[in-house]
């Protein structure tokens, strides 16, 4: 090919990209100079439309501590950086104030903004995909009938290349798909429902399936766990794990509706879905979440067969640093310090979350209603990692028959 020829080609190479930007400068110009939208709708349409983002967890991201509802500023820790969740008030410059239904319906199903930039999976857009028109449509009435908020959205930190946003194209062809089955197994009129409320609205699988090099949940093992998200593991909420770490119906819609049952306290970004979604929903809606989640045909839950306590160091740090609170024999008091002895930090098989409590502590809990959890304090500073491994060791022995953990294992989760 000759020297012109290459020329041409060049030319037109970038006759092309320049039209692209103008393209996509116009589009974001046109999406910011569309009309605001006004949405007509009665008490009642805006009062199911609320239940209904309570039930899929809106303000978990969208409401930061301390921030204005839904104006945004919650940030995501993932293994590609930083995602703040976005202002969604119906303000017109830096929220959703432009959004039609159709707009909003697009974004939640194919996570594609107004102005057609690509959203980050942070936004469970594939788990929403099966949202239905009608309850979109309700979330979209509620939100835009509520106080615009002028607060600009933060800036992401993710990294090179997962920030460049044509790319999700790609890794929507590949992963954004539907989920392969069920978590559980059931036909009920209650396992219909808690399937959509746990799937899809809920969207737990995001949090609590495991995912892949390049962020994709795992659709052939929902809820079996995943502790790549965040500094807590979200633990395997199967049928199987549930009842592996002494789970039942009763104490499961217990801990929903409150975040507070002999098995667990809610922690960490669990203490945000209880406070902020499962906590307001109906009690046939929890009792429908519980359903689907254990089985139409739940199994038993495995009894807790505590141990007889073996003397040692892990049993002398025990008692010098825990049971102050915990109580001599780990029965704990009410809204001070958890009982022990059926909690499932120390009765699941993965020792995670017991050894970040341990090296980090926990804050102070406030619970739905009355219940509360004082603070505790971390011990990283005061016991090495054979130590912690130790004091981990006993704990799961000793109220879990659990097995023992090393030193390497507590000095990777103290990094």
């Amino acid at each position: 090919m000759t020297r012109v020829g290459w020329k041409r080609i060049v030319a037109w190479l970038l006759l092309v990209f320049v039209a692209v930007l103008l393209i996509g400068w116009l589009s974001r110009w046109w999406s910011n100079r569309g009309p605001v939208q006004k949405v007509q709708a009665t008490p009642e349409q805006i009062a199911r439309g609320r239940y209904l983002a309570d039930a899929a967890d809106c303000a978990g991201c969208h409401t930061a501590d301390g921030g204005a509802p839904l104006a945004g500023g919650v940030p995501l820790h993932s293994p590609f950086g930083t995602i703040h969740g976005t202002n969604i008030t119906p303000d017109g410059e830096h929220g959703i104030g432009r959004y039609t239904a159709d707009d909003f319906f697009h974004a939640l199903t194919h996570g594609e903004a107004r102005d057609g930039h690509q959203l980050y999976p942070a936004m469970p857009y594939v788990s929403y995909r099966t949202i239905s028109r009608a309850d979109s449509d309700a979330i979209h009435a509620f939100v835009m009938n509520q106080p615009p908020v002028n607060v600009p959205n933060q800036k992401n930190g993710v990294h090179f290349p997962a920030n460049i946003r044509t790319a999700v194209h790609g890794w929507n062809l590949l992963f954004a798909r539907p989920q392969v089955r069920p978590a559980s197994q059931g036909s009920s009129a209650d396992w219909k429902r808690g399937h959509y409320l746990v799937e899809t609205l809920g969207h737990c699988g995001e949090c609590h399936s495991p995912r892949g090099m390049l962020g994709q949940i795992d659709r052939k093992r929902p809820l079996s766990g995943n502790n790549k998200l965040g500094r807590f593991a979200a633990p395997d909420i199967t049928p199987q794990g549930l009842a592996a770490r002494g789970w039942d119906a009763a104490s499961l819609q217990q801990y929903l509706a409150g975040g507070v049952s002999a098995q667990a306290v809610a922690s960490d970004e669990m203490l945000r879905v209880v406070s902020l979604s499962t906590s307001r929903l109906s009690r046939a809606d929890v009792h429908a979440i519980t359903v689907y989640l254990l089985g139409d045909s739940p199994l038993q839950a495995k009894p807790v067969t505590p141990v007889a306590a073996v003397a040692g160091p892990g049993q002398r740090h025990y008692l010098d640093l825990c049971s102050g609170c915990h109580g001599r024999d780990g029965e704990g008091v009410p809204n001070v310090a958890v009982s022990l002895q059926r909690n499932t930090a120390v009765h699941d098989s993965d020792s995670h979350n017991l050894i970040v409590a341990i090296l980090d502590g926990l804050p102070e809990h406030d619970f739905p209603g009355l219940a509360r959890m004082q603070d505790m304090p971390g011990f990283a500073g005061d016991l090495d990692d054979a130590q912690v491994a130790a004091l981990a060791s006993w704990l799961r022995q000793r109220y879990g028959g659990q097995s023992a953990v090393d030193a390497a294992t507590v000095a990777k989760m103290r990094k």
